[in-house]
């Protein structure tokens, strides 16, 4: 007989959003898609500290002071949590309209703007809203259909439009924006100490050799042997890594903990929004460093609104074909079977005895059947 199976398969929103981001562990894990300089940053925090914990630490502890490679673990645990967060959260990506809301907000423009003569081109689309006594202009995206909160804007790499967005850091592979930036700033800071620490304490390293056999004639060592093979090697690849990535990183961290001073971001230091032609006073400020500080990194972190992890639909499918034995006496449930149809679909009646058909073959026209005790059981 014909069996019905429900299936039902559960689909997350992060399956439908649009954009273009990729989705680990059940939409847990949030990056861009162009993430191959995130593997190289990850290639060379690790492979530097590998070396930095593999040789130098070793003699240094014993040299100087055990504490040496204890404090550089720990700033290495840090900086990795603090990239790996950043690079694994919502910016802050905010959802576009739906069809319903796109053509609602489609008519206020129309009812705002009016009808535009053809050939005409259409007013801007913004939105005048005053914080702090300041008049903020509201832009419209055209891609997401919504009008952009104050300080976001469109990733044209990520193609979302991000709440207080930064910038895209194609070296943490994600974009920066209000969710995950005080954890790119503490990122960026530990890394500046990392490289500062790594960067000094090899230069020790060589130090402390050369003063045993001398600058030079540690350099004119074979290389092949242990010591050898680290210090004209292994610590040279580290300091050049170390100084090239030092006026970088540390650069890097000056600009950002100057804009966070002013509580200002990277988009907006770019555009010259409050430091260009119009010397608009910044309405995000509080005119106090403290104060600005505490609210960028100390400030509440606001959920995502994306809901990656909610259901969206369940689909239900149905399957197949198939024989489903029964025993004797057994009856399909009432709600599947109309009137008139009990015997049907293939099961099997039940059982009639010998001595019962005399009798029923010999009921006079008009007479009703009686039924007998024992079919009563075998019904029931």
């Amino acid at each position: 007989m014909s069996v019905m199976v429900a299936r039902k398969k559960v689909v997350r929103k992060w399956e439908k959003l649009p954009g273009r981001n990729t989705f680990c562990c059940d939409g847990r894990i949030m990056m861009a898609r162009q993430k191959g300089i995130f593997y190289l940053t990850l290639f060379l925090i690790l492979g530097t500290c590998a070396l930095f914990f593999a040789f130098e630490c070793r003699y240094l502890a014993v040299q100087l002071s055990p504490a040496i490679p204890v404090f550089a673990a720990v700033l290495f645990l840090f900086a990795m949590a603090t990239l790996l967060r950043t690079s694994f959260s919502d910016p802050g990506v905010i959802p576009r309209a739906l069809p319903d809301e796109a053509a609602f907000i489609e008519m206020e423009i129309e009812a705002t703007n009016g009808t535009v003569p053809q050939g005409q081109r259409p007013p801007p689309r913004i939105k005048n809203f005053q914080i702090n006594n300041q008049i903020v202009k509201l832009k419209y995206c055209y891609t997401c259909k919504i009008f952009r909160p104050p300080r976001a804007s469109h990733c044209s790499i990520c193609d979302n439009c991000v709440e207080r967005f930064d910038h895209h850091c194609p070296w943490v592979g994600n974009c920066v924006g209000k969710r995950n930036y005080r954890y790119f700033y503490l990122f960026i800071l530990s890394l500046s100490l990392l490289t500062i620490y790594i960067f000094t304490f090899n230069i020790v390293y060589v130090a402390l050799k050369s003063l045993k056999i001398g600058f030079l004639n540690t350099l004119k060592e074979t290389p092949g042997t242990y010591p050898s093979m680290s210090l004209t090697v292994l610590t040279v690849l580290e300091v050049l890594i170390c100084f090239f990535t030092l006026w970088s990183v540390v650069g890097l961290t000056g600009f950002h903990t100057f804009l966070v001073a002013l509580n200002q971001t990277t988009n907006e230091d770019i555009k010259g929004s409050w430091t260009g032609k119009n010397r608009v006073q910044n309405p995000y400020s509080h005119g106090n460093i403290v104060k600005n500080c505490c609210e960028v990194l100390c400030g509440p972190l606001p959920p995502s609104v994306l809901d990656r992890r909610g259901i969206l639909q369940q689909e239900e499918s149905t399957a197949q074909e198939g024989s489903c034995p029964r025993g004797p006496g057994t009856q399909e449930p009432p709600a599947t079977r109309g009137p008139g149809q009990a015997q049907e679909g293939g099961v099997p009646a039940p059982a009639v005895s010998d001595t019962e058909m005399p009798e029923e073959k010999q009921r006079t026209p008009g007479e009703l059947p009686v039924p007998s005790p024992d079919a009563g059981r075998a019904e029931h």
